[in-house]
């Protein structure tokens, strides 16, 4: 019995081993090719080693960029594509935090019909409504702004429906000794409910900032200058701009530095994150 244990134990492992390997392996290859010079590539041999060009490359990339391609330095796309995504993640947590706050809390006609006409937002996707989106924006000016980038992108049906249902699992005892100890509606959603929900908002806020980070359809559309383009773009601009044959070795450079502010939020958040994505009781 214990043979078949250590044995089916061995076989998780090696297809974890597998799996990992599957997901890394294309990681490596894009850290090695951006330290090698252009030519390596125009050999047809993929080299498994880091090249002597890793500084070159990165450096060409932060501070030079391509403008062959009309690729501007990645530094100021990357501080672009940071506000975006910090702006869209703290204005869907805020939002959702209120809107769920205000649904489970309060008692108002026709609370629940407007939190399913919220939830029903889930089956239009900005694809869906980008092109009246795309006019509100332009009409209000906010093209080539910031502000353009981040409040269409602000509004969120999951993480309202996630709060909602965590708010409804916190005991009334709660919201009835806040009252007599003379805590007002928002003295209550302070000090008593956000402390609570510290680590779903964790969890969200790696999810929001994911999304609000690799965002590429709608930069696309409301940007035309170059001041205002997010690192998702900038990929883009490298690989398909220019008359020459893309620079795969600046390219993969710029994919590396674009997944480094994403791993780093993971990497410091990973605890809060699994725990608020497991913990079932507070």
């Amino acid at each position: 019995m214990v043979e078949n244990n250590r044995i089916g134990d061995l076989l998780v492992h090696l297809v974890l081993i597998l799996g990992v390997a599957v997901v890394v392996f294309p990681v490596y290859v894009a850290v090695i090719a951006s330290t090698h010079p252009p030519g390596t590539f125009l050999r047809g041999v993929m080299p498994l080693l880091p090249g002597p060009n890793a500084l070159e490359n990165y450096t060409t990339v932060i501070f030079e960029g391509r403008s062959r391609a009309g690729t501007p330095p990645i530094g100021g796309m990357l501080w672009n594509s940071f506000v975006m995504a910090m702006a869209i993640t703290v204005g869907k947590l805020s939002i959702s935090l209120l809107s769920a706050f205000a649904v489970v809390y309060f008692r108002f006609p026709f609370r629940i019909f407007f939190f399913w006409v919220i939830f029903l937002t889930l089956m239009l996707p900005v694809e869906v409504r980008i092109v009246p989106t795309f006019q509100v924006v332009a009409d209000l000016g906010m093209l080539n702004s910031f502000a353009g980038l981040s409040i269409p992108l602000i509004a969120s049906a999951t993480a309202t429906f996630l709060f909602r249902q965590f708010f409804m699992t916190v005991p009334e005892e709660l919201m009835e000794a806040a009252r007599v100890d003379g805590a007002g509606p928002m003295k209550f959603f302070r000090d008593i409910l956000m402390p609570l929900s510290i680590t779903n908002i964790a969890a969200l806020f790696v999810i929001m900032f994911i999304y609000g980070w690799n965002q590429y359809l709608w930069p696309l559309l409301i940007t035309t200058d170059p001041e205002y383009y997010t690192i998702v773009m900038g990929i883009q601009r490298m690989v398909t701009g220019g008359d020459s044959e893309p620079l795969w070795h600046l390219v993969m450079a710029t994919v590396v530095l674009a997944a480094l502010p994403p791993i780093l939020v993971i990497l410091f958040m990973q605890r809060l994150f699994v725990k608020g994505l497991t913990e079932t009781e507070k």
